[in-house]
């Protein structure tokens, strides 16, 4: 009986010490929240912008999800200068689009990057393409997903609101776009990951190695990135943007992460399989971070989203102390409470079972294990090209 005593004390011992440090670097950053930057607006563009912003879009296989993108850019107004698609050799008509939106709106410019060189991922390598064939006479470059769907009043709201907050860089979180059952239940426990890991969007992190930031919508001085060489130090990143993020902010450079859910929309993958394959491998940011920070970051996921529930659950069936009950139903409460803090960041009008958006948490364990098979592992593969 004392052995027994003796197993269960230490187990609680190194759970507590495990959960209460996590516990107060989570708290330090979700009362951050009521100080944020609000989620910026959709804004009319002034004459000073005209021609102002160069809009690059790295495209691959895209025809089935580039149309809202295609349509959203033309209703841009008169800041947008041209707006540049970098094509891959795409095989199913996602050129053909772009031309026929060209034809309707003499801004779009489609052109083929070369073949990829070696330590060079995709999605960087198309990026820094446009920014070599974008006009040195705009002042802003905006990298933009083929997957997003942008607000009319975007680009201007952007400009507008990197020039009054003195951002070199800024990037959005954008509504995401759900439709089946699986993702509506899975999707925001992976979001969470980011939620937890990092300063809430329109916090400005003062240490460069906590940046964050979203390539989906991504605006960034022209003389900033030429002053970097482009893309060139994301060149190998599967996750560039951060990469980018953080190295500019390690120059100097001012750069913010706002809440654009008002501006963009994004319908990034089809189902549950597919987000835990495809978001999943990136989430985990080791190619943008030290492996301490990596390591660190999965001890807090662990400690504050992965075993809450299961502690919970187990505690509830055998007798455990107080202070660890208590402790994960409170860590629970949070979580359940922040499924109604994001819930503006979801469109779910016509999704299947989006009742599951609200059980979400019950996906915590999994999403965390996503994060540590995903730090553990290099990808292979990713939009249809292999890498060695």
């Amino acid at each position: 009986m004392e052995n027994a005593l003796t197993v269960e004390s230490v187990i609680t011992f190194l759970l507590l010490l495990i959960q209460i440090p996590a516990t107060a670097i989570l708290l330090s950053r979700l009362l951050k929240g009521p100080r944020r930057y609000p989620p910026i607006t959709p804004q009319q563009p002034t004459p000073e912008l005209l021609g102002s912003v160069s809009v690059v879009v790295p495209t691959l296989n895209e025809a089935l999800r580039i149309s809202p993108l295609l349509s959203g850019l033309s209703r841009q107004s008169y800041e947008v200068r041209e707006i540049i698609v970098v094509d891959s050799n795409s095989q199913d008509g996602t050129p053909d689009l772009v031309k026929t939106a060209q034809q309707q709106d003499p801004r779009f410019r489609l052109i083929t990057d070369d073949p990829l060189p070696p330590n060079w991922v995709g999605r960087p390598w198309a990026l820094h393409n446009g920014f070599l064939y974008s006009s040195e006479a705009s002042e802003w470059f905006l990298g933009m997903d083929a997957d997003t769907q942008p607000h009319p009043g975007l680009v201007a709201s952007l400009v507008k609101t990197a020039e009054a907050q003195g951002y070199d860089l800024i990037s959005l979180s954008p509504q995401f776009i759900l439709k089946y059952p699986g993702e509506c239940w899975l999707q925001p426990a992976l979001l969470m990951t980011l939620l937890y890991r990092f300063d809430p969007a329109g916090i400005t992190t003062t240490q460069p190695e906590r940046v964050m930031a979203n390539g989906q919508c991504f605006l960034c001085r022209r003389a900033v990135l030429a002053a970097v060489s482009g893309y060139t130090s994301a060149s190998s990143s599967f996750c560039d943007d951060v990469t980018l993020a953080r190295h500019i902010a390690q120059q100097g450079f001012k750069v913010g992460f706002l809440d654009g859910s008002r501006v963009l929309k994004v319908r990034m993958y089809e189902g549950a399989r597919e987000t835990w394959k495809e978001w999943g491998r990136s989430l985990d940011l080791k190619d943008a971070s030290l492996p301490g920070q990596v390591w660190g970051d999965l001890w807090l996921l662990f400690a504050v989203q992965g075993l809450p529930l299961l502690l919970v659950s187990t505690c509830l069936l055998v007798s455990s102390p107080p202070l660890l009950l208590g402790l994960n139903i409170f860590l629970l409460v949070i979580r359940f409470a922040l499924v109604f803090a994001i819930a503006p960041s979801y469109d779910r009008k016509t999704a299947q079972g989006g009742w599951l958006f609200w059980l979400s948490p019950l996906a915590d364990p999994l999403a965390v294990l996503r994060i540590f098979l995903s730090a553990l592992r290099t990808p292979r593969e990713w939009r249809g090209r292999k890498y060695n």
